[in-house]
């Protein structure tokens, strides 16, 4: 079984991300002590809110060079997806940098509303156990005003507006910028598959 940490950043998803991974048999603990993170199978970054104050929390908790030293499977949700780039456009953020690309801002136009919140499809780019199962009728939750354009590490994306990157992996990060805790069966399977990675 996988031993699965969730890294106490502040996220406000932390207890139906919990619920969820509990639902697939795995204990998940909240912790921001570096060494149990360093020692755990599987890291979860969850995050809802913004960049600057998710990068603070970090950073007040020596968690930035932890996280980018990790060599375990590590997952970004929503937010922590974005945390794991380089920048942000939100407050012109530096980021952890484990992932290329900078995280923009929807661009506004008319009848487009933002932010992104509801259902949305994946579309896989490329193969990747990460998305076994996983076929292009897969729905999957948003909310999100900021999104990273698609690039060589996505692996799948979703539209809106345009297309921008729904889950990116690059060596043994990961990312999805939707909600995968509240993406019903699709959800699931995307946790058990991180799970077995």
């Amino acid at each position: 079984m996988a031993d699965v940490v969730l890294v106490d950043a502040g996220g406000t998803n932390i207890g139906s991300v919990r619920y969820a991974l509990l639902r697939l048999g795995a204990e998940a603990e909240l912790t921001a002590d570096p060494e149990r993170i360093r020692a755990a199978s599987h890291v979860i970054l969850p995050g809802v809110g913004a960049a600057p104050p998710g990068m603070a929390r970090l950073r007040e908790a020596n968690l930035v060079e932890v996280l980018r030293g990790l060599a375990q499977p590590v997952l970004g949700v929503c937010l922590g997806m974005q945390l794991l780039c380089e920048s942000s456009d939100e407050g012109d953020t530096l980021c952890l940098g484990v992932v290329p690309g900078r995280v923009r801002h929807f661009t506004a136009t008319p009848g487009l509303r933002i932010p992104h919140m509801g259902w949305t499809t994946l579309q896989p780019t490329q193969p990747h156990p990460l998305l076994r199962g996983i076929g292009e009728d897969a729905w999957t939750y948003f909310v999100h005003s900021y999104a990273l354009p698609a690039g060589e590490h996505t692996l799948a994306t979703s539209t809106h507006g345009e297309p921008f990157s729904a889950v990116i992996g690059r060596g043994n990060f990961f990312g999805m910028q939707f909600h995968p805790e509240r993406s019903a069966r699709t959800g699931a399977r995307l946790l058990a598959n991180f799970l077995d990675l």
